[in-house]
């Protein structure tokens, strides 16, 4: 007998021993991030939470908050970037439902939940595709019906009527006929997270579509060990679905800028130009490290990969454009 896929997920996930809250591992070992490709991610970041700070004047407390934070690793990266008048005066909260990990810098918070006022800038990289969420399906008769997964196998079944409010959700934001994965659990944490800045920034990046690309077979998939695989709800892979952006966006009542990450990446001048060939002979050295640079920036910006993820942004209080 199978469950509902957002059950099944929320189990595999979170549950004990799940997925991203076992302490044996995290989820680099399992899959590659943008925080995870190169340290030039976490310095356009770091760009960006100086210019949230002028935005705001400056003021005596930043709070700086990763909702979905892994192991710290981007808090990790920023607190040690951020110039020195800056860096005094931020206060880094991870939000994740892993336990604290060892050997973290201690002035990191770790909490599991945001906290309920946020003057700066809250972020969220690759968090939002794993709030777990269900799936339906049409049949026959095009109705759409819950699509059930058996949690060892990952076997489907068609179960009973979609409720009335994946309908809704569905005929707005997901029409035609085929499978659809209901994004309402993904607006509703967003919105709450976003809700909680009462000042500065909320930044979401993941992979997502809008409603006129959608896929027709939908996009949930697995990874582990680096490799993507069939999604198993056993608690033994990541299970991961694309973020439905444009709802996600709609939902928070914020004004929005949404842009493809390697346009906000070269905005924040993150750039994948080879370094000229004359700097090779004046200095080597020189010309190595740019060449390296510029190989991590190409990865962060191909437009057939980490390029492609999405930037939601949310200036809130302040005139602060992305690009």
């Amino acid at each position: 007998m199978g469950i509902g896929w957002r059950l099944a997920m929320q189990s595999a996930l979170y549950g004990p021993d799940g997925f991203f809250v076992r302490p044996r591992s995290g989820p680099a070992d399992h899959f590659r991030t943008s925080v995870h490709a190169s340290p030039l991610f976490a310095g356009a970041l770091a760009r960006l939470v100086e210019r949230v700070d002028a935005a705001l004047g400056r003021p005596a407390r930043f709070d700086l908050v990763d909702v979905g934070a892994g192991r710290g690793e981007l808090l990790s990266a920023l607190c040690a970037m951020l110039p020195g008048g800056l860096a005094g005066r931020v206060r880094p909260v991870a939000v994740e439902m892993a336990p604290r990990p060892g050997g973290l810098n201690p002035a990191i918070r770790w909490r599991r939940d945001v906290p309920e006022a946020v003057t700066g800038l809250l972020v969220a990289t690759e968090w939002l595709d794993n709030v777990p969420l269900d799936v339906v399906e049409a049949d026959e008769h095009g109705r759409l019906r819950k699509v059930l997964v058996d949690r060892h196998t990952g076997a489907e079944t068609l179960g009973g009527p979609a409720d009335p409010a994946e309908v809704f959700w569905s005929a707005r934001w997901w029409p035609g006929p085929g499978r659809v994965e209901i994004g309402a659990p993904r607006d509703a944490a967003w919105a709450e997270a976003v809700s909680r800045v009462r000042r500065g920034a909320a930044l979401c990046v993941d992979y997502g579509h809008r409603r006129d690309e959608r896929p027709p077979f939908g996009s949930l998939t697995g990874f582990r060990d680096g490799r993507q695989v069939a999604p198993v709800p056993d608690g033994g892979c990541d299970v991961t679905a694309h973020v439905a952006i444009d709802a996600v966006a709609s939902a928070s009542g914020y004004p929005y800028e949404m842009v493809r990450q390697r346009a906000a990446l070269q905005a924040l001048g993150v750039s994948g130009a080879r370094p000229p060939l004359a700097l090779a002979g004046s200095d080597p050295a020189a010309y190595l490290r740019a060449l390296s640079s510029a190989g991590a920036a190409a990865e962060l910006t191909s437009s057939s990969g980490l390029g492609d993820h999405w930037w939601l942004w949310h200036p809130i209080g302040i005139d602060l454009p992305l690009t």
